[in-house]
């Protein structure tokens, strides 16, 4: 009897693969409790007077740290986008070209801006933007393209770079998923006219929440600045154009933790890809899986979830959202629609009247229609956290155990509705 249940899928009540915890996330230390207890100590918490003495310090540090100019801290990654994009000039009403497989707050930003966001399809191989794809939509209302650096893949850059040369389009590099990647030596969001960077909990560095924007160019800078912060100007900026600005300032807590967080990334990277390296070795084994292509132009690869494609035909025809919740039984976390396909999301369904922007982009009809990203979405990927490569070999090995078991019992799992998957997760959960 134990033979056979450490052989049945745990799912249907067998011993898991993996019952020992992960590494944690966030990871923290004493570098970490030494920061927030002096920035405690100073009584200086907040963002204003902008930037205040830490967050300038992280600016500066994070800049360097990918080739930019300038940096400028703000609230999390979704205003990033929102400022950004007003900061390099994107008029209201002006189209911007984003990627139908990407988090909803690269288009939603869109809106926040009152501009229209226009989904271009991805590229299957990548899961980045298709550059014929966004170049089909340009009009004469295009103003910006947002490519998305997703997962573990960098966006073709030079390709963006030349689409948008030859229409005059703004580049906003969406680097949320990115930090420390670099693109043929040089660092992700300092490609673009700005980048946006998030410091969500998940992320690859994380204060809870917190965001920063990376330009070269003063003049975004000093827009970024009156954006930011209620409307006043940058102190030495040129720029003296008066704007209604919000309280989007990141506070000093935030930028004393995220401070020690930029001192670990390095060492986090090269272990996660040494790690990243033994499972795309052994998913290439594995019948019905593919690893993502990695340009050979990304010099240092930043993994914020190992993903990888997944083919029903060879798990018995199972779904695969079915194969996710046997995974994550096996112990190995895992999600299947991290993303949706944007023209789809039900998180993207906003009031008409309050945000005709969003309708004008659904009536392109059409242009909407992004097969590789449904496929992709609902059928195809599968995505791990990243803080399960910050262990061992062991932990890689628990991850293809975990799969390869997941394939020898898919069988028993054929022919059930995802309903029936959910109760039986449930009863698991209850017992």
């Amino acid at each position: 009897m134990a033979n056979r249940s450490a052989a049945e899928l745990a799912l249907l009540g067998g011993t898991p693969v993996r019952t020992e915890p992960w590494a944690q996330w966030p990871a923290r230390g004493p570098e970490e409790e030494r920061a927030v207890i002096a920035a405690l100590r100073d009584g200086d918490w907040g963002g204003f007077p902008l930037p205040n003495e830490r967050s300038a310090a992280f600016a500066r540090a994070f800049a360097k740290r990918h080739d930019c100019e300038h940096a400028l801290c703000v609230a999390n990654g979704t205003v990033s986008l929102e400022v950004a994009l007003q900061a390099m000039g994107v008029e209201p009403g002006a189209e911007v070209i984003v990627p139908a497989y990407t988090f909803e707050a690269t288009a939603s930003a869109a809106l926040f801006a009152d501009c229209i966001p226009v989904f271009a399809d991805i590229d299957p191989g990548a899961w980045t933007i298709d550059v014929d794809s966004a170049a089909a939509l340009v009009t004469q209302r295009t103003q910006a393209i947002v490519p998305v650096h997703l997962a573990m893949t960098v966006a073709d850059l030079d390709a963006i770079r030349g689409l948008a040369s030859r229409h005059g389009l703004a580049v906003l590099e969406d680097c949320a998923h990115a930090h420390g990647a670099r693109w043929r030596g040089r660092g992700v969001g300092s490609w673009g006219d700005a980048g946006s960077f998030s410091f969500q909990t998940s992320k690859l560095m994380t204060a809870g929440e917190g965001g920063i924007v990376t330009t070269s160019d003063a003049a975004i800078l000093d827009r970024l600045h009156a954006l930011v912060n209620c409307g006043r100007q940058r102190p030495g900026g040129s720029s003296h154009t008066p704007v209604i600005g919000h309280n989007y300032r990141m506070t000093d807590l935030q930028a004393a933790i995220l401070k020690v967080q930029l001192g670990r990334l390095d060492e986090q990277h090269e272990l996660r890809q040494r790690n990243a390296s033994r499972l795309r070795a052994a998913i290439e084994d594995i019948g019905g899986l593919t690893n993502l292509r990695i340009d050979p132009r990304v010099t240092v690869q930043a993994i914020y979830q190992f993903v990888f494609r997944f083919e029903s035909g060879a798990f018995a025809g199972i779904d695969r959202d079915v194969f996710v919740a046997a995974l994550q039984a096996e112990g190995v976390p895992a999600d299947g629609r991290f993303y949706e396909s944007l023209p789809a999301s039900e998180l993207l369904r906003p009031d008409a009247d309050r945000y005709p922007a969003w309708s004008a982009a659904l009536a392109r009809g059409p242009a909407a229609d992004c097969p590789h990203a449904a496929r992709t979405a609902y059928r195809e990927s599968v995505w791990l956290p990243h803080q399960l490569l910050l262990g061992g070999a062991s932990d890689v090995e628990d991850i293809v155990a975990a799969v390869l078991k997941v394939q020898r019992g898919a069988a028993e799992l054929a022919g059930l509705e995802l309903e029936q998957v959910e109760r039986l997760r449930q009863a698991r959960s209850a017992r």
